[in-house]
């Protein structure tokens, strides 16, 4: 079977959801696209689902922080294959950090369940629906998410980083 072409993927949704995306460019050939919070299961259920395009497999799931992108602070990125057609999509969603919520998607591909834990523990972006959302790698007592730009890349109260360590 020959790949999908960004035309067909995008005819396709846009024929059966309608506008429920907006393309982004990707420079590396991956069929790119942004979904409304409030459609993204729905979308994601889809393309799971539908034979023509049947993206049956979640490559990956990571957060993203663009603090300067006020109400939209917070990205969840997705990366979804077609294993038979060799075809990769990549969706993207944003939330506020204020609430920063979005559906878990365990229900529909079960390698969610450990991303969607890492993204919680590192940027503290909760997966509602999520059978065990805790953290996954940092200490269950940590109250900050380390991927975050306002968390600190140095702890101050080391002090085996001192500058005379270093000969400053």
């Amino acid at each position: 079977m020959d790949p999908l072409s960004h035309d067909q993927i995008e005819s396709h949704i846009r024929t059966q959801l309608g506008d429920v995306f907006t393309i982004i460019p990707d420079s590396y050939g991956v069929f790119t696209m942004e979904v409304p919070l409030q459609q993204l299961y729905r979308v994601v259920q889809f393309l799971f689902k539908d034979e023509a395009l049947g993206f049956n497999f979640l490559t990956d799931l990571c957060g993203v922080h663009y603090p300067d992108d006020q109400g939209r602070e917070l990205c969840v990125v997705y990366h979804l294959q077609n294993m038979k057609r060799q075809t990769r999509m990549r969706i993207k969603t944003f939330v506020s950090s204020e609430k920063p919520e979005v559906p878990s998607l365990t229900g529909i591909y079960a390698s969610a369940n450990w991303m969607e834990r890492e993204t919680y523990d590192f940027y503290g972006i909760r997966f509602l629906g999520h059978p065990d959302l805790r953290r996954i790698l940092n200490m269950d007592e940590m109250v900050e998410f380390p991927m975050r730009k306002e968390f600190p890349l140095e702890d101050p109260l080391r002090e085996d980083k001192e500058d005379f360590h270093f000969g400053r």
